[in-house]
């Protein structure tokens, strides 16, 4: 158990408020680090009151991110959810994969608060520091032939645009295929990965990863995604916003996944496409392309008008959109 469990637990039993000098010398700690912890449970959400000559007092832990706290905001219909919440993991998508190899069943929700190797699409790295975001990944057993499971995928960006507008009060847009944006920065990954049993061409399962930039990091994002990087909030974010944002993104994600055959949530996914009106250049194999986004088709393709007058609909991996250029039209517009 690390210092700022063992300050938790110590806090959670006692009834009355305890001086920092008696935890630093339970724990054989400095008071500097005691001090550090406590700031650190406070940015997570839980409510300590620091008084002189008395100490700390664990107030509320309403708003800190917590299985119990998230099952709270569940809708009916939700019991099958499992929370497991973590610390530091490699990937929440590896460690739940392996847990889906165990037979877990669907519903296992992991999160953490922080990943050494986070994963995003294409082999790269998700950036995920300790306590800035929410990352999390859902274990899936859907009843799907593998071609369709971009559905998932496609239904996920529109649960995490539909979520961070509700959390923040701020419009959340979708740059196509799975990219959610806000205010021109984009502020989420979403990576789903999948077994597939050969056998019958379904998936065995499917497991949903999501990760979201609540804060920005306090130097500022790494250098190679700091021109699109963003996050829901700049240097301070209300004390429940990932307890929030996770129950939010699971009762939109889950209301769509029960139907995902009908593809409800495309209309949404239309309105909220980033690219629509936009001009872009593309490539496909070693050509390039230009032309102007019509919107989003039924299939989640994107329909594009070249220069030419042509009209051609693209599925997601057949075109790569060159990003030159597209971040000022996206935030000009």
């Amino acid at each position: 158990m690390n210092i700022t469990d063992s300050i938790l637990r110590i806090l959670r039993e006692s009834p009355k408020a305890v001086s920092g000098e008696a935890i630093a010398e339970q724990l054989g700690v400095s008071r500097s680090g005691i001090w550090k912890a406590v700031r650190k449970l406070r940015e997570e959400g839980y409510k300590i009151e620091a008084a002189t000559n008395k100490g700390y007092r664990l107030v509320s832990e309403s708003g800190a991110l917590s299985p119990e706290n998230i099952q709270r905001r569940l809708e009916p219909g939700m019991e099958g959810i499992e929370i497991d919440l973590r610390g530091e993991v490699t990937s929440t998508n590896t460690v739940l994969k392996e847990l889906a190899e165990q037979g877990r069943p669907e519903g296992l929700v992991l999160i953490a608060q922080s990943q050494v190797k986070g994963k995003g699409r294409l082999g790269r790295s998700f950036y995920s520091p300790q306590g800035q975001g929410l990352y999390m990944s859902i274990l899936l057993r859907p009843e799907l032939p593998a071609e369709d499971s971009l559905a998932i995928t496609t239904a996920a960006a529109v649960a995490v645009a539909e979520a961070v507008s509700r959390v923040t009060g701020r419009q959340a847009m979708i740059k196509w295929v799975n990219d959610v944006y806000l205010e021109g920065r984009k502020i989420c990954g979403i990576l789903t990965e999948a077994a597939i049993d050969f056998e019958n061409g379904k998936l065995n399962y499917a497991v949903l990863g999501i990760g979201v930039n609540i804060l920005e990091p306090p130097g500022g994002f790494p250098p190679e995604i700091s021109e699109t990087a963003g996050a829901l909030y700049r240097e301070e974010a209300p004390a429940d916003t990932r307890t929030r944002l996770a129950a939010e993104i699971l009762n939109r994600f889950f209301g769509f996944y029960r139907a995902l055959p009908e593809h409800s949530y495309m209309d949404a996914y239309k309105k909220l496409s980033l690219l629509t009106g936009l001009e872009i250049t593309f490539q496909q194999g070693q050509e390039t392309w230009e032309g102007t986004v019509l919107g989003i088709d039924n299939e989640a393709r994107l329909v594009v008008r070249l220069d030419s007058g042509e009209e051609k609909a693209f599925s997601a991996g057949e075109v790569a959109i060159v990003k030159k250029g597209l971040l000022e039209q996206i935030r000009t517009n």
